[in-house]
């Protein structure tokens, strides 16, 4: 199936990282155009804000985008991916 990606599919990775050193596992992943969401409540806070930092910084980087979704919980997507926020079912706004 031909997409924006290619002939592959996009794909959302879900990442639970317990140390800093995971980080590079999530920008590597949207370094190849998947959509990762990153869990960090399991991590300590100050080792979860480096996290964050790391990704978000090579997420930039490549011009890729980056949302927080809940406390702990955070997207990081592709340049390729567009990212709606609804506000209620069918009617999504553009950042």
């Amino acid at each position: 199936m031909e997409t924006p990606f290619g002939l592959r599919l996009p794909e959302v990775v879900v990442m639970t990282p317990a140390r800093f050193e995971d980080a590079t596992l999530a920008l590597k992943a949207v370094q190849e155009l998947k959509t990762v969401v990153l869990h960090l409540g399991s991590m300590d806070p100050v080792e979860a804000q480096r996290v964050i930092d790391f990704v978000s910084g090579g997420v930039f980087a490549i011009d890729g985008q980056s949302e927080r979704l809940g406390e702990a919980v955070f997207l990081f997507a592709p340049a390729l991916v567009s990212i709606e926020h609804a506000t209620a079912w069918g009617q999504a706004d553009r950042p």
